[in-house]
């Protein structure tokens, strides 16, 4: 039986309930209880090494050791003249259990924290609920999206305009939640929740079996943005987040020189193109935050 869909207490951390244990402790994680305390900038310089915290099984932002979060944290690192070892980690249940894994405290398997983490919402309530943490240096913009095949479906201005036509989007994410719920659950009955992520919902719609799909913008784009004959537009749904919600990096509070630098870092990768030359390779468009 497919658990009850709930309402996700942060819409940055996709389909987290879905997640399994822990895994791929070996891609290159460079941590141990005798290095100096993360953060500390002076120490950072010493070793020359910068460890960077990614969700594990987050596409496109990673999966296996690649994707977009693996090649921003390469970018960050270099531009700051340091070596990255990569810290991947498995989301727990909420997003305050991933701070204080990565951010704060350390996992208590023994890992962490890491110097930096990324994919974190930048967002004031959630830095007062976890006041020992500073979310800063948003990278990306996310947003909920619906993507139609034309042909199909020509307009959709609403979600009525979707007539008979099924859905395909993750159940426990953002997307699957909106989609179940708009019109008092209307459109559940034409609603098919099996996937883990976007992804696999969008790459289910490129192989012809569905024409309709929702869910995060970089998870669709990633997949269809590249297709002919595909419009991806914003969620037709009063409730969908319509500016989007913005995703950066986190540090330790009290690490405020770390923070200047990554902060000065990574505005320089943003006015050269590179953080949109690494969106566009996996077909996300990307725009300054």
């Amino acid at each position: 039986m497919k658990p009850p869909i709930t309402e996700p207490r942060d819409p940055g951390r996709r389909d987290a309930l879905a997640r399994g244990l822990f895994t791929a402790l070996g891609l290159g994680l460079g941590a141990s209880a005798a290095r100096a305390e993360p953060g500390d900038l002076e120490a950072i310089r010493k070793r020359g090494v910068l460890t960077v915290a990614v969700y594990n099984d987050l596409p496109p932002f990673h999966v296996k050791g690649e994707g977009i979060d693996v090649l921003v944290a390469q970018a960050l690192a270099r531009e700051l003249g340091f070596k990255l070892s990569l810290l991947p980690f498995q989301a727990d249940e909420e997003m305050a259990d991933d701070l204080r894994h990565m951010v704060t405290r350390g996992h208590y398997m023994g890992f962490g924290p890491a110097d930096v983490m990324l994919h974190v919402p930048v967002d004031t309530r959630l830095m007062q609920e976890n006041p020992g943490v500073l979310a800063f240096a948003p990278y990306y913009r996310e947003r909920v999206v619906m993507a139609r095949r034309l042909a199909v479906l020509p307009k959709l201005e609403q979600m009525a305009d979707l007539g008979k036509h099924r859905v395909a989007v993750a159940g426990q994410s953002l997307a699957g939640w909106l989609v179940l719920g708009t019109d008092n659950g209307a459109y559940a009955a034409q609603t098919v929740t099996r996937w883990p992520d976007g992804v696999a919902a969008a790459r289910a719609m490129k192989a012809g079996e569905f024409d309709v799909v929702a869910g995060a913008a970089s998870e669709l784009e990633s997949v269809l943005s590249r297709e002919a004959g595909i419009a991806i537009e914003p969620l037709p749904v009063p409730r969908a987040p319509k500016d989007g919600w913005a995703v950066g990096c986190a540090v330790k509070k009290s690490a405020t020189a770390l923070a200047q630098a990554v902060q000065a870092a990574m505005n320089t990768l943003a006015d050269k193109g590179e953080l949109q030359a690494i969106f566009s390779a996996s077909g996300v468009s990307w725009r300054k935050v």
